[in-house]
C-alpha cells in the first residue's frame, strides 16, 4: 500500500514537472515574438518557398534544400538561439528540482541529456548560423551536419547519466 502512494506521488510530480514546462514554453514563445518585432517577418521570408531552393551535398549527388540567401535570415536564426539558450537554463532548473523531488533515474537521464543538446544547439546556431549576416550555404551544411552530431553526443550522455544513477 505504501508503494502505491510512493508511486502515486511521484507520478504527480511528473505531471507537475510537464505542465510547469509547457507553460514555460508558451511565456518563452510569447517573450521572444514580443521582444523581437521583426521575428513575425522574418519567419514569413524564412518559410517563403520562393526563398528557398534545393543544392547538392558536397560531393554526393544528394540535393537537400536551402535557403537561396542563408544570411538573410538572421532575425530568425537569432530567435532560435534566444529560444535554445532560454530552454536550456529552463532544463538546468527542472533538472534541480528533479533532484529534489527524486525523480527516476531515466527523467533525470533525459533532462541532463536535454540540457546538453539545447545548450549545443544554441552554441551551434551563434556559430554557424547567427555569426554575422554572411552565413553561406556551406555554413548551413555544417549547421546541420553538427546538429546530427549533436543529437549523438546527446544520447551517448544520457546512457552515461543513465549508468551512473544506478
Amino acid at each position: 500500500m505504501n508503494e502505491d502512494v510512493h508511486q502515486l506521488h511521484r507520478h504527480y510530480r511528473e505531471g507537475i514537472f510537464a505542465a510547469i514546462s509547457v507553460g514555460f514554453l508558451f511565456i518563452l514563445i510569447g517573450m521572444i515574438f514580443v521582444t523581437r518585432p521583426a521575428l513575425y517577418d522574418g519567419l514569413r521570408s524564412f518559410f517563403n518557398p520562393n526563398s528557398w531552393t534545393n543544392k547538392t551535398v558536397g560531393n554526393t549527388t544528394i540535393t537537400v534544400p536551402v535557403p537561396k540567401d542563408p544570411g538573410a535570415h538572421v532575425e530568425v536564426y537569432g530567435a532560435v538561439s534566444e529560444f535554445c539558450l532560454a530552454w536550456g537554463v529552463f532544463q538546468v532548473l527542472i533538472l534541480g528540482f528533479r533532484f529534489i523531488a527524486d525523480s527516476p533515474r531515466r527523467m533525470k537521464a533525459r533532462t541532463i541529456s536535454s540540457v546538453v543538446f539545447w545548450f549545443g544547439a544554441a552554441y551551434l546556431t551563434n556559430a554557424y548560423l547567427n555569426a554575422n549576416a554572411t552565413t553561406t550555404n556551406n555554413a548551413w551544411f555544417i549547421f546541420w551536419a553538427a546538429l546530427v552530431v549533436l543529437i549523438g553526443i546527446t544520447l551517448i550522455v544520457r546512457a552515461v547519466a543513465l549508468a551512473l544513477f544506478r
